[in-house]
């Protein structure tokens, strides 16, 4: 088999392709697998392990006690049982390890012990539904419900398209008799919706101790899809992921009676700061080692519907500041780029008073940010802080950061404000995956996705889509995974344009999400290409 593998050089700024020849040995496997997903009867199959899956209220919420203590994680305990009844054969064969009570280590032994294994993960848990909105879905959200083309309901596409997948290459791959010379290994966490704690946090603390540290040749995980722009398909994988902080912001002064107020109330002074935060937002920038440049130098090289001017300032920006700043004023007014690239904030939780009559005391709000990629928590705080410093000085509150003082605190004050870290969860940016030529991991996956593309569309050739680096705007459970592998890749192989109608949606974290049959469908391909081409490959 012959692979075709394109990555950017980004110290150099260019581009370069690689060939590298795998042996044969699955090659007709693939083939049989390929044709197998073509079939009607398979697209059937995999509609009932969809429709079953998302059957399944598996919801994860921000306030849950500890596996063990809280009944709300019972009905994970469900979905093992659907897990174990729709894939018999992966549960007969393959060892399955139960962490904190929910989560899902599965090891699927290789017979070369010398070669890494492969790290697959997904999430079981799903963004709960709010029953406000549940007479807005077109389809129950946990109906499942097939209309011929797409499986509506939570989960379908977050994160249960994926995991079932995955579950299903592993079942069929044993049907005909595959089995792995490299280990791969599956981690299935049970709140990625909830930051992990309980999941993802446990499942990294089992996986290193069984194969330590750097003991995955890679990982992937959801993340970055494919979309058509300018003229050609493009998969993003995430090779960074930025930080995650929330910041409470607290004020607090002397209270009374509301008959005699002061000029301003703990709510009036909280409600000027949080006003300070909106009207100066952080800074947009567009460095050189950005996965958004990247992107861009990709798409200077092969997108034909790139507009003339953005791919002379691409070309220019290598070796011109001046260009550089040019190429980022123009990208920036796509607000989806300018938020890639800036530290992100959202004022999300605010409280204060306890009654109409009486002065309050406390007032705070909660404050979210995603942190960009060179930036750090310690940082992101301390803007905070000088932000809002002016106002403290204005009203004469004392102001403190971190439990540190920020102002003088000789002076005396008139009330307090303190920023610290919020629901003690704060996350410094991930480590970079690394994706020069020579990152062979990097390579390998670029390989797979354009096998995975052309195949599933009966298309040939190595231009039909690039592979570029790519960021999501949230956080994934391999926050916790950062110790297994210096190769994560944050990869869902989805088509990020598909919608079922826009007046209807398909929101992941909203009413309505769907997913199309064809799209898991192709997902398994990827899979499948995955998991025999990793098997074969004797260079990671």
């Amino acid at each position: 088999m012959l692979l075709l593998l394109v990555s950017a050089d980004l110290h150099v700024h260019r581009f370069q392709f690689v060939l590298t020849r795998i042996s044969v040995k699955n090659l007709e496997l693939l083939k049989t697998m390929g044709s197998l997903i073509n079939t009607e009867e398979y697209k059937l199959r995999m509609v009932d392990w969809m429709t079953r899956a998302v059957q399944i209220s598996t919801e994860a919420f921000d306030d849950m006690l500890p596996p063990g203590e809280d009944p709300r994680w019972e009905v994970f305990l469900d979905f093992h049982k659907y897990l174990e009844q729709a894939f018999p054969l992966a549960h007969a064969t393959v060892k399955r390890t139960k962490v904190n009570h929910f989560a899902l280590v599965y090891e699927w032994k290789g017979s070369d012990s010398s070669l890494l294994p492969i790290l697959l993960a997904a999430h079981q848990d799903v963004v709960p539904v709010d029953p406000q909105t549940v007479d807005q879905w077109i389809h129950p959200p946990y109906s499942g419900y097939f209309d011929g083309e797409f499986i509506w309901g939570r989960g379908s596409s977050d994160d249960k398209s994926a995991l079932v997948s995955i579950m299903a290459t592993i079942e069929s791959l044993l049907e005909h008799g595959f089995q792995p010379t490299r280990t791969v290994v599956l981690a299935f966490g049970i709140d990625e919706e909830a930051f992990g704690k309980y999941g993802a946090k446990y499942l990294a603390i089992e996986l290193e101790g069984l194969y330590g540290k750097d003991g995955f040749a890679f990982l992937v995980d959801e993340g970055g899809g494919f979309v058509e722009q300018y003229g050609v398909a493009v998969a993003t994988p995430g090779v960074a992921e930025k930080g995650y902080l929330d910041v409470r912001l607290q004020v607090n002064s002397p209270g009374g009676h509301s008959s005699v107020p002061p000029v301003h109330t703990t709510i009036g002074l909280l409600s000027e700061m949080l006003v300070e935060y909106e009207k100066h937002p952080f800074i947009p920038y567009l460095s050189r080692d950005d996965t958004l440049y990247g992107l861009f130098q990709c798409y200077a090289a092969h997108a034909p519907g790139l507009p003339k001017k953005i791919r002379k300032l691409v070309k220019r920006s290598v070796s011109s500041q001046t260009a550089l700043h040019e190429l980022e004023h123009i990208l920036f007014k796509t607000e989806l780029y300018a938020t890639i690239s800036r530290t992100t904030q959202a004022i999300d939780m605010i409280s204060g008073g306890v009654k109409s009559n009486a002065l309050p005391e406390e007032a705070y709000a909660i404050v979210n940010h995603r942190i960009q990629t060179h930036s750090s928590v310690e940082e992101t705080i301390k803007q905070d802080g000088d932000r809002i410093k002016g106002i403290a000085a204005k009203y004469n509150l004392s102001l403190e950061v971190s439990g540190e003082p920020f102002t003088d605190a000789s002076v005396p004050s008139s009330g307090s404000i303190k920023l610290s870290p919020a629901f003690g969860h704060a996350l410094n940016p991930a480590p970079r995956t690394p994706i020069g030529p020579t990152d062979i991991p990097y390579q390998f996956l670029s390989s797979v996705i354009k096998t995975a593309y052309n195949t599933h569309r009966g298309l040939e050739g190595s231009g039909n889509i690039i592979v570029a680096p790519g960021m999501s705007t949230g956080n994934t459970d391999t926050q916790y995974y950062w110790n297994l592998t210096r190769h994560i890749f944050r990869y869902n192989h989805s088509n990020g344009g598909e919608t079922v109608e826009r007046s209807k949606g398909t929101g992941a974290h909203t009413v309505n999400e769907a997913v199309s049959i064809d799209g898991v469908l192709e997902k398994a391909r990827f899979f499948v290409t995955l998991i025999l081409n990793a098997d074969e490959a004797t260079t990671f």
